[in-house]
């Protein structure tokens, strides 16, 4: 159950991480979430594509160890 926990935070991490890069790069004025974030263009595209990796890495974690759980049983 935990594993399923972390695999819609590490989605919606992706989600949110992967939408905000896209906006900033066809738009550099729509800032979206990260609006109030000193560093100007590459520091918000930098935290939008760290968020984004880091959705996908635990997303990834997270379903590696519920399937390898869920063969133990």
């Amino acid at each position: 159950m935990k594993f399923d926990v972390f695999q819609i935070i590490g989605a919606v991490l992706t989600v949110l991480g992967g939408q905000g890069a896209i906006r900033l790069l066809i738009d550099h004025d729509n800032t979206g979430l990260l609006g109030a974030l000193p560093g100007g263009f590459a520091g918000r595209l930098t935290v939008y594509l760290a968020a984004t990796t880091a959705g996908v890495l635990l997303a990834g974690w997270a379903h590696g160890r519920a399937k390898a759980l869920g063969r133990r049983k």
